[in-house]
């Protein structure tokens, strides 16, 4: 494995927000209520902050393979995410011994301009 960088994107649209409220039973209207966004001067949806877990362990597992065990993952919210971005997971590994990895992780918006989710993991290899 490199210390280069890993990346992963992804487009959220409102169907991909639905699916994860109803997999999570998280209805609040900020995520699909129209009326209600409007009253507080929002255009779009805003995307579930939890999410962007779910896609750094996407990211992780297509990068270091079904084996790997995620074994640690931390992220703190820093901006939003509206339906129909493009959201970018990126990965830059910091430390490697045998049978474990450990990375620093970021998910951006904007085409890398919006820092919105600063990360790390570490994960068992086999």
């Amino acid at each position: 494995m490199s210390n280069g960088d890993l990346t992963r994107e992804w487009t959220i649209g409102l169907p991909d927000m639905i699916a994860y409220a109803g997999a999570t039973w998280d209805w609040h209207r900020l995520h699909y209520d129209t009326d209600y966004l409007r009253e507080r001067g929002l255009e779009k949806p805003v995307v579930d902050g939890q999410v962007f877990g779910a896609y750094l362990a996407i990211a992780l597992r297509e990068w270091f393979g079904p084996d790997a065990v995620i074994i640690g993952l931390s992220f703190r919210f820093k901006s939003l995410v509206f339906a129909g971005e493009t959201i970018r997971c990126v990965g830059t590994v910091t430390r490697e011994e045998p049978g474990r990895v450990e990375l620093d992780l970021r998910v951006e918006a904007g085409g890398g301009r919006i820092a919105v989710a600063p990360a790390s993991a570490t994960l068992t290899l086999p």
